[in-house]
């Protein structure tokens, strides 16, 4: 059976410990719904972008995020009929692979539906492997190749100087040492293995053993995510461990080739935990900045609230300015009547969020207990 080699080591211990740190604040935070969906929706578009970009994908962010939700044009004839209207001068297969990260976000999510909280019934299997693999790479590969285990020898390449970094194993052991791995992963020593550490050895395993032509290193980490995501640490699906991994791609890749001098993965542990660490880290941090946060826990007694986008905007500008006056008002929002804006402000006090100071023209409104 497959048994993995590594030492816990303080620097581990560090990061497992920043880690679930960030986590119980990102959990805990009674953020308003409608932030909630722009968060998850930015953490998306940088798991989109980043792990197509690592891979070589030409399209930059805001290209992706355009891909993702187009701005509505006008329509025009079109000779390819499976890709997204959109303005964007690309290559078809660089937008073909943001439309089919998309899809393997989605599949993560019928898995793992937002919410979801520490064990999940779902376990991980071949099937889940080789569905995540066929979605990454849908039109790219032939259909013999997308969702199955490869048939051919296949080398890695140092892209600098072409010289053979790694032979992973031949094709006749693939399935085998799939199989070993999540044997252990479902195993009762796997399963005493912290999941921090079980999805960093998930992640290795799958680039080592390389069980597919292309797409190995998204379908590695999509898998990787998606462990964590079943074992509780999927803290609201804020964050985006592909953006560590791209910003500085020679370290992912030293450190996954760390473990071929030392015969054991403890540097791949410390360099993957320390990822998330700052992830979550840079998450906590985002949320905290959000005062309202602290204002519903100590006006709301931590009970969520629901605030329009109208009022998302007015506590925004509050929380950047200090206060709110008709006049700012009526700039920030020029579309929107006086009786619509005042009924939003009254709503907002009347919810124990907005304190009102003065009366007709000389009115403000400020963040209640600044």
């Amino acid at each position: 059976m497959y048994t993995p080699k590594y030492t816990i080591t303080n620097q581990i211990l560090k990061n497992v410990g920043s880690i679930d740190s960030a986590r119980e604040v990102i959990t805990s935070a009674p953020l308003v719904p409608a932030w909630e969906k722009r968060f998850r929706a930015e953490a998306r578009a940088k798991i989109i972008h980043h792990g197509t970009h690592l891979e070589g994908n030409d399209l930059n962010l805001n290209e992706v995020e355009d891909i993702l939700d187009p701005v509505p044009a006008p329509e025009l004839p079109s000779t390819t009929h499976d890709l997204p209207s959109t303005s964007i001068v690309a290559r078809d297969r660089d937008i073909k692979e943001i439309i089919n990260y998309r899809a393997v976000m989605d599949y993560l999510d019928t898995l793992v539906p937002v919410g979801a909280r520490e064990a999940s019934p779902v376990t991980l299997t071949h099937h889940i492997l080789l569905e995540i693999h066929k979605l990454t790479v849908a039109s790219l590969l032939p259909e013999e190749e997308a969702g199955h285990y490869r048939s051919v020898k296949v080398v890695i390449r140092n892209t600098q100087t072409q010289e053979i970094s790694f032979r992973p194993p031949p094709p006749t052991e693939v399935s085998f040492y799939v199989d070993e791995l999540f044997a252990w992963l479902n195993s009762e020593s796997g399963l005493a293995v912290h999941p921090l550490l079980r999805a960093g050895l998930l992640h290795y395993e799958l680039v080592r053993i390389h069980p597919f032509t292309d797409g190995n290193g998204r379908t590695a980490r999509a898998m990787a995510l998606l462990l964590l995501f079943l074992e509780g640490y999927e803290v609201k699906k804020f964050f985006a461990l592909e953006e560590y991994y791209d910003r500085w791609p020679e370290e992912y890749y030293s450190a996954l080739q760390s473990v071929a001098s030392t015969s054991e993965t403890t540097t791949w542990l410390e360099y993957f935990t320390l990822g998330i660490a700052i992830e979550f880290n840079r998450i906590k941090t985002l949320v905290q900045k959000l005062s309202l946060d602290l204002h519903l826990k100590s006006t709301m007694g931590g009970v969520q609230i629901t605030l329009s986008e109208r009022q998302i905007k007015l506590v925004e500008y509050i929380e950047r300015f200090g206060e709110i006056s008709m006049s700012n008002v009526r700039e920030l929002l020029p579309d929107v009547s006086e009786d619509t804006i005042l009924r939003d402000l009254r709503d907002l006090v009347a919810k124990n969020l907005l304190l009102k100071k003065g009366s007709t023209k000389g009115t403000k409104y400020y963040l209640k207990n600044t």
